[in-house]
């Protein structure tokens, strides 16, 4: 019995130590944490899921993810994540009614990759769908004054234009600095900080398909705009010489007498743009209260600057006054033949700054956005605004001074 316990204690002391063992160190190695990820929204399961539906998740050590979604056939839907990082858009409107999966992979270090999936089912096509009309239409040249318009068909609650302006996407190439701004509830402009440059291509994708709007209203569809920018023709009104200077890409092309608003019906000093063109229309204002202001005459060569119906156009009538007195009921008189070669040479867009009138532009009369400043302009966005950044030149090495042989 000793004999047997002194050779199994010779074995023990002779043999390798248990908690050498490959297994024992494997267990013994600290763990790293774990990786995870999970659908946040929309919600597992989740069904009468508004068609504008974004995906988001949450990860837990993870360096990547990327994300698939599938509608019941499927078929991939396309889409990317928000420059924000905040959630994954689809780049259209989904279908009404139908299921959708979700599928989120996640990969972390040494490539350990992990995933999560879940459904959710798209609402059916509502009743009370909001139209959205713009300004711009697709393939349209417009002036360097250009904003773009959008119109609601119907007033929104003040507490969803956050909502739905983060559904509005702007883009020009070459790239400029922009803002969205707010002018009533059922409508939103865009322009750039300074007139966009000659030759710019933008790019406006309004993605309110399927936007809740307030009240069991929800957005008709989305919108895509790709426009140009023409040629810079730039129009600047001096009340005191009475003349208008003419500018075609920063170079001037004429001088052209007018005759603004007389002192009782004063021309409105601003940056307006050109908002219509009428080669032939008639003004009608008969139906004015005061008898002086009542006159029914043809018109040519008319461009709209102010919804109140202040107008560049031609008026032989009013030649022999234009470049010495002001007679109009507050259009810009030119004549005959400079109204022709106007029209000939603007766009819808083309900016018209009128000055040192006894009237200032009423914010709202036309397509204001020129008559705020930047900072004001700003100040009408939804979401507060962040200037893009821009890039910072790397500095030249300082040279050394060499040492003399």
């Amino acid at each position: 019995m000793g004999a047997l316990a002194a050779v199994a204690g010779a074995a023990a002391a002779c043999g390798k130590p248990i908690t050498d063992s490959p297994q024992w160190r494997e267990a013994e190695k600290p763990k790293g944490p774990q990786m995870s990820v999970s659908i946040t929204g929309p919600a597992a399961d989740a069904t009468n899921v508004p068609t504008s539906a974004e995906i988001t998740y949450q990860t837990e050590h993870a360096t990547s993810a990327t994300v698939t979604l599938e509608d019941a056939d499927g078929k991939a839907v396309d889409g990317a994540m928000r420059a924000d990082g905040t959630a994954w858009m689809p780049a259209a409107q989904l279908k009404y009614g139908t299921k959708y999966t979700v599928t989120v992979n996640a990969t972390g270090e040494e490539g350990k990759t992990t995933s999560a999936s879940t459904t959710f089912t798209t609402m059916a096509k509502p009743g009370n769908l909001v139209r959205i009309t713009s300004n711009i239409g697709d393939g349209n040249v417009v002036g360097v004054g250009m904003p773009l318009v959008l119109r609601f068909g119907r007033s929104l609650p003040k507490s969803l234009r956050a909502s739905v302006q983060k559904r509005l996407f702007a883009e020009s190439s070459p790239a400029q600095e922009g803002a969205w701004h707010w002018f009533s509830d059922s409508e939103v402009h865009y322009r750039p900080k300074e007139f966009w440059k000659a030759g710019t291509k933008v790019n406006f994708k309004i993605l309110t398909g399927g936007v809740p709007m307030g009240g069991n209203w929800y957005g008709r569809n989305d919108v895509s705009i790709e426009a140009s920018i023409g040629s810079a023709v730039v129009m600047t009104v001096d009340n005191k010489t009475h003349l208008m200077t003419v500018t075609k890409d920063g170079k001037f092309l004429r001088t052209v007498p007018v005759s603004l608003g007389k002192a009782r019906t004063p021309s409105s000093t601003g940056t307006m743009v050109v908002m219509e063109k009428l080669r032939k229309t008639v003004f009608d204002t008969m139906t004015n209260p005061n008898p002086a202001d009542r006159y029914k005459i043809d018109i040519e060569f008319a461009q709209r600057l102010t919804w109140s119906g202040q107008y560049i156009h031609a008026a032989p009538w009013s030649e022999d006054s234009q470049g010495h007195v002001n007679v109009s009921h507050g259009c810009v008189n030119v004549s005959q033949n400079n109204a022709a070669w106007l029209f000939e040479i603007t766009k819808i867009g083309d900016p018209v700054t009128v000055k040192g009138t006894e009237e200032k532009l009423q914010y709202g009369n036309g397509w204001t956005d020129w008559s705020l400043s930047w900072e004001q302009y700003i100040k009408g966005s939804a979401i507060p605004y962040e200037a893009p950044v821009t890039a910072q030149p790397t500095p030249e090495p300082t040279a050394k001074p060499s040492s003399a042989p």
